[in-house]
């Protein structure tokens, strides 16, 4: 028969556990650290989807109203918060609907803060040819990620975060 020796350790030790701790440790902070820029990522892409449908939503409107398209072109649409747009019809209508939009008049929290919209949204439409007219939304990114074409909203938006999405719209000539 053997007999068990009581100075003999088994089981784990005070340092196996906490070096185990401690590796368990980095791996959630890695975790965390994933699941921080994964919600950074799902913010810009949602910002993008919606300057997306922002954008074409704007060049439905200017097709529909080909025989104003030249009275779009304008810049900043949409940086002076929402505003009425009671009495105005055609392309003034639309401009005003789509600045609210973009100042972010489409969703509403309960307290009443606009936050429909990309952030500190901006709309461009300019005309670089007779009949072509250049749709362009921009906002401020969630972080630096390079610079992006165009102008609008240049220099609005800090070092490499201002993003921006464009269309263009052909309006064929009156009577051709």
């Amino acid at each position: 028969m053997r007999l068990l020796n009581p100075s003999r350790q088994s089981g784990f030790s005070l340092i196996e556990v906490l070096v185990t701790i401690a590796i368990l440790m980095i791996g959630l902070l890695g975790l965390a650290a994933l699941q921080t820029n994964a919600t950074v990522a799902e913010m810009e892409a949602y910002q993008r989807s919606q300057a997306l449908v922002l954008v074409q939503d704007l060049a439905d409107r200017i097709a529909a109203n080909k025989g104003e398209a030249a009275k779009y072109v304008k810049d900043d649409i949409g940086t002076g918060g929402t505003v009425d747009c009671t009495g105005k019809t055609g392309a003034d209508l639309d401009l005003c609907e789509w600045g609210n939009v973009l100042a972010g008049a489409s969703e509403v929290t309960g307290g009443g803060s606009k936050v429909g919209a990309m952030i500190g949204a901006r709309g461009c439409v300019t005309s670089p040819s007779a009949n072509v007219y250049m749709i362009t939304v921009a906002w401020q990114g969630m972080s630096a990620a390079g610079t992006s074409p165009g102008t609008c909203g240049s220099g609005k938006y800090g070092t490499g975060q201002r993003r921006t999405v464009s269309q263009v719209v052909r309006i064929p000539l009156l009577g051709a």
